[in-house]
């Protein structure tokens, strides 16, 4: 048996995107945990991935201009 790995930030990022792309109004209560799903469906091990890890990526990739805000929830700084 081996082990699932731990999903890098970029591994993150993409089930961000996957996620988004497959259902762009979902609610944002519910985007954290269709991304653990993404990602465990990849293969990955979520255990130590936390919500604020998921919307910090989120909120880096929009302010990078990478994806647009769908969810509506980053702030002007």
């Amino acid at each position: 048996m081996s082990k699932r790995p731990y999903p890098r930030n970029d591994d993150v990022r993409e089930a961000i995107i996957a996620v988004l792309s497959s259902n762009p109004l979902i609610h944002p209560a519910d985007f954290p945990e269709r991304v653990f799903e993404m990602l465990e469906e990849r293969g990955f091990y979520t255990g130590h991935l936390t919500v604020k890890r998921i919307w910090r990526l989120y909120e880096e990739m929009v302010r990078n201009g990478k994806i647009i805000d769908v969810l509506g929830v980053v702030v002007e700084k």
